[in-house]
């Protein structure tokens, strides 16, 4: 029940995702060594990705099962357009931790603010 709702949602979205990372890094970049782009560039491309993914997050609410499906619709997009296991490996790290990270940060900001942790 709950898939069909999120679903095609989650699903459109990677889809977004990986189409903005492949405008940006196409995969013909990926596979040839002579033409990579910098580390710097590859860092600032996943960066601005895995932000538009938390963005998604926050305004969608997304649970637990949800990002999951958003990480691996996004990894199958990435392998389908032609990226290396290497990268969509890496990109899918990125954008998974990224998620998490946002809710445990989230998570964080609703305790006590006395400094006191709780036992």
């Amino acid at each position: 029940m709950f898939s069909s709702i999120f679903g095609p949602k989650v699903q459109v979205f990677a889809g977004e995702l990986a189409a903005s990372v492949a405008k940006r890094y196409p995969p013909t970049l990926d596979g040839s060594a002579e033409k990579r782009p910098s580390v710097n560039r590859l860092t600032r491309i996943m960066e601005e990705t895995c932000a538009k993914a938390v963005e998604y997050q926050k305004e969608h609410k997304l649970g637990w099962f949800s990002k999951a499906k958003l990480g691996n619709a996004f990894r199958w997009e990435l392998a389908e357009r032609g990226y290396t296991k290497e990268f969509v490996d890496l990109a899918t790290e990125a954008l998974v931790v990224s998620l998490t990270k946002s809710s445990t940060a989230k998570a964080g900001s609703t305790a006590p603010s006395d400094g006191n942790k709780p036992q």
